[in-house]
């Protein structure tokens, strides 16, 4: 027979003892510890931890660990989560009309590499309603025409939120979805959608990034995954990479080593979201390993 496990994630102001106080309170309620890690910043002088753990007890159940943990969070000025570590979040994809992160991610959740379950994907076009019937997940066309009133904006969002309710959506996924988010629906989603940009930005903003990186002769191209706030592209960045290039390749090859970057960087940051990896830290993040 197998034990129930829940990964445990807090944050709260640093000081002695908080290890020691939370591995005992796992022993004591017969729980046992797979892995464990933990962060003190120095500089916002909060302590970070992530302790991935079994309960073993048969007779201390769900509701008694969590009622039983809240109180020490309450003790602690804790800020802690208690996830069902086999339950697989529920992700939202949203896309417009480049499609090469929502394909990689489709293909990592289909193979059993990403542990997630995908309800719903959504965009304003209808590239992808093929790709995604080929995977049976329901797509969504929400069409916003260029140059759209705010109110037909929050129309459309609205209908892009009922999903989300309807869903029970856990993580939004912004694959390369090339709308702005109002900072209501910003808001709305704080800290569980996750938007993928080149790293360019803010040096190379608005249309062909690659192309304008060329013309300046770049040497480094990259990407970088983050938290989605009304601030543009300034969200807790999750997870960055580069590749270097030099200058006998051409725009579209640029372009093309650009993306493959975009979908491993992107695919990080989802994976370390749906396995509770990341932890708020102002505007920076926390991220174990």
């Amino acid at each position: 027979m197998t034990h129930p496990e829940y990964i445990l994630t807090l944050s709260c102001p640093d000081h002695r003892g908080i290890v020691h106080r939370v591995s005992g309170f796992l022993a004591e309620h017969g729980c046992n510890i797979i892995d464990s890690a933990q962060f003190g910043d120095a500089q916002s002088r909060l302590f970070f931890m992530r302790v991935h753990f079994a309960a073993e007890d048969a007779s201390v159940g769900d509701a008694k660990l969590r009622a039983d943990f809240a109180v020490v969070a309450e003790e602690l000025n804790m800020n802690a989560q208690l996830h069902d570590a086999r339950k697989k979040p529920r992700m939202m994809l949203m896309v417009s009309k480049i499609g090469h992160c929502l394909n990689d991610l489709l293909f990592r959740y289909k193979s059993g590499l990403l542990p997630v379950e995908i309800p719903a994907i959504v965009s304003n076009h209808t590239d992808f309603y093929q790709l995604s019937a080929s995977y049976n997940i329901p797509f969504h066309h929400l069409p916003l025409a260029a140059g759209a009133s705010p109110d037909a904006k929050r129309a459309q969002e609205e209908k892009i939120l009922d999903i989300v309710r309807a869903n029970d959506i856990d993580l939004v996924v912004l694959a390369r979805y090339m709308q702005i988010l109002s900072p209501q629906m910003c808001e709305a989603l704080r800290g569980r959608a996750i938007n993928i940009h080149h790293s360019f930005l803010p040096s190379f903003k608005g249309a062909k990034p690659y192309y304008q990186a060329h013309e300046r002769g770049v040497k480094l191209i990259g990407a970088t995954a983050h938290f989605v706030t009304s601030d543009l592209d300034e969200g807790p960045i999750i997870e960055q990479d580069v590749e270097r290039v030099d200058h006998s390749m051409e725009p579209d090859t640029l372009t093309a080593i650009g993306r493959d970057v975009e979908c491993v960087v992107l695919a990080r940051a989802v994976k370390c979201f749906v396995e509770h990896r990341i932890l708020l830290n102002g505007h920076k993040t926390v991220v174990f390993k």
